[in-house]
């Protein structure tokens, strides 16, 4: 989830991590037992002057299945739910908002699965997560098509591009 916020002006930073869970300064590895509450997330900083909390919203939206509960394409388990994790009320406000729009739509056959919840303590994930399209482009690029995530995009967004 960090390539898709990175490019956009306004955006100051994005830290993939851990947030939602009870366990202090989890790993990828304990993170990934389903057994700490957490699930993987990035933490997005942004001058909202630039780029609005709705605009980042509708960019979230469209990199996920939000109507799958059990996990997103390939990456199955508790720790791969899709969530918004606000900050405070107005951000809470406007991110149910715009899941009930969403919702509302009709642009899928199913209900929108994703939470919106209180955002909990974040954690950074190790370093070889941070800026991973970066790095392992190659294998990105291949999960981002082989897991069906670019093609499921395509099919539900194109009319947005």
């Amino acid at each position: 989830m960090v390539k898709p916020f990175d490019r956009y002006e306004g955006v100051i930073s994005v830290v993939s991590g851990y947030t939602g869970g009870d366990v202090e300064n989890p790993t990828y590895e304990l993170v990934c037992t389903n057994t700490t509450g957490h699930r993987e997330a990035v933490q997005i900083t942004f001058d909202d002057e630039i780029i609005s909390y709705e605009e980042l919203l509708s960019i979230f939206w469209r990199q996920i299945d939000p109507t799958d509960a059990g996990g997103q394409f390939f990456d199955r388990g508790e720790s791969y739910r899709t969530a918004i994790f606000t900050h405070t009320e107005e951000q809470n406000e406007l991110a149910l908002k715009s899941k009930q729009e969403l919702e509302a739509s009709g642009k899928f056959d199913k209900s929108i699965q994703t939470d919106i919840l209180p955002a909990k303590p974040f954690y950074a994930a190790e370093e070889g997560h941070q800026d991973y399209y970066l790095k392992n482009p190659s294998h990105y690029n291949r999960y981002a098509v082989g897991s069906g995530r670019e093609h499921f995009k395509s099919e539900h967004w194109s009319e947005d591009k």
